[in-house]
């Protein structure tokens, strides 16, 4: 099973980190289906080939997921996209 595991400082306030991950919540909710929800301040997503979460702390942002095989082979692409999303928001 492949995982994405990508851990970033922001200099951001919670508030504002939240609101950008909820933005991406939303675009990939959309895009490709994935079931999402806030735990405090950890969003998890899930999807069929898809199990994942973004935790979101003072100072800093870990998106963790685990791929499944179909998904595995994109792990490539979907880790360029999410580091590119955080280059531009976060």
């Amino acid at each position: 099973m492949a995982r994405i595991d990508i851990l970033r400082k922001h200099k951001h306030s919670l508030k504002d980190a939240r609101k950008a991950v909820d933005e991406l919540a939303r675009q990939l909710a959309d895009e490709h289906d994935l079931k999402c929800g806030w735990e405090g301040n950890t969003l998890a997503f899930s999807r069929n080939g898809v199990d994942g979460h973004i935790a979101l702390s003072k100072g800093e942002i870990h998106v963790y997921a685990e791929l499944g095989f179909l998904m595995g082979l994109l792990k490539p692409t979907i880790e360029n996209e999410i580091n590119r999303y955080l280059d531009e928001h976060i």
